[in-house]
């Protein structure tokens, strides 16, 4: 019996792994082929899942001559291999899939809303993604949204209809792999508060991610900088800097430099011993879709503090797992690494209950099989 075909599209291949484990599932049901950028990472993906691949360039920014040829070729695609559901995610690779899939009358066209990029632009680029996010969600018939503060954003600024929008489970990607993300798996690692000659009595914060000016980094290091002078603390951030899109002010750049407490490791394969040399995780962003990287720290046993922002206030719940702030604010900030600071035992109650939350909501292999569920549904498959 011939398998329904599905299409997976993402602009760059680099974000196909949230799919890990997930499109090897699904194709046990359907014929599953992933569309994407990247040729070699793109190759690399679809060999571990054991799916079909098509690679298609495609630019992040948007480039007017590139993306008509890339909607030809989609259109083009959609015809000649006729697949009955298309599954389209990031915003470029969204767009056009979901334009062609649409023209070409493609019975389940699914778009999944990972963040909502329009938020943190301005002008003319904000009224452009804003209508790339309402082209996509109108030629959808079924939009998955990865947080409810996505979907019901999506909703408030008219670009989806009340409808249309959903969140599987508790929503996420593709949830956290919690055999990965535990500090059973570490053991025999590395000490990095030793490494980095961080003192046994030290707070240890610690910061994931690219250290660029959308994360909240300007303020992070401000609001470390000062609590710094007076309380035994150190911040590990563990990231790349991007000097090229969105950087961090040079007062900034020069406070990581210069102060000792502050310890800029860069990119690293594995994250998990930096989390657990940690007593609190802080991701003070501006925009998210919804905050992984929190949630990577709860599974670890540790308690986080984030920005009051869609994506992060999903996964965060006050007095849970974690504490709440006023985003933008380095002064906020400062206040709430202090009290965290000087009340440890809050800090330890929080720690207590982390991983249960994360096991109980965000199992990767629970949301693997919610989504899966989903997409027969919506493919006319009966439970």
């Amino acid at each position: 019996m011939r398998k329904t075909k599905l299409f997976i599209t993402t602009t760059a291949a680099r974000t196909l792994p949230f799919f890990k484990g997930q499109a090897r599932l699904w194709n046990e049901t359907f014929d599953v082929c992933a569309i994407s950028s990247e040729k070699e990472k793109l190759i690399d993906f679809a060999q571990t899942e054991g799916i079909r691949y098509c690679y298609m360039p495609m630019h992040r920014e948007i480039s007017f001559f590139s993306d008509v040829c890339c909607l030809l070729r989609f259109i083009w695609l959609f015809i000649k291999e006729r697949p009955y559901v298309v599954h389209g995610n990031t915003p470029k690779a969204s767009m056009l899939s979901m334009v062609a899939a649409w023209l070409t009358r493609r019975p389940v066209r699914i778009y999944m809303c990972h963040g909502l990029r329009y938020q943190t632009a301005t002008g003319n680029l904000r009224r452009i993604l804003m209508f790339m996010e309402k082209l996509s969600c109108f030629c959808a018939t079924q939009v998955i949204c990865v947080s409810d503060g996505v979907r019901n954003q999506l909703v408030k600024d008219g670009l989806c209809k009340e409808g249309k929008g959903k969140v599987v489970g508790y929503g996420t990607a593709g949830g956290v792999d919690v055999d990965y993300f535990t500090r059973n798996a570490i053991i025999g690692a590395p000490d990095k508060r030793a490494e980095s000659g961080i003192s046994k009595n030290a707070f240890v914060f610690s910061f994931v991610g690219r250290i660029v000016k959308d994360k909240g980094i300007n303020e992070l290091v401000a609001a470390f900088d000062k609590l710094s002078q007076d309380h035994d603390v150190s911040l590990i951030l563990v990231g790349p800097q991007e000097k090229d899109l969105d950087p961090i002010k040079k007062d900034t750049e020069k406070t990581i430099r210069d102060n000792k407490h502050i310890h800029a490791v860069g990119r690293q394969n594995d994250v998990r011993p930096y989390l657990a040399a940690s007593d609190a995780f802080v991701l003070p962003s501006y925009r998210e879709g919804v905050g992984m990287v929190l949630l990577e720290a709860n599974a670890m046993g540790v308690p986080c503090i984030a920005s009051d922002i869609i994506g992060c206030n999903d996964v965060v719940k006050e007095g849970v797992n974690g504490d709440l702030v006023q985003p933008r604010n380095a002064d906020a900030l400062y206040l709430k690494m202090k009290d965290w600071v000087e009340h440890r035992e809050h800090v330890t109650e929080l720690a207590k209950g982390c991983r249960n939350y994360v096991l109980s909501r965000y199992s990767s292999e629970d949301v693997k099989w919610a989504y899966y569920k989903e997409l027969k549904s919506l493919a006319g498959y009966k439970a």
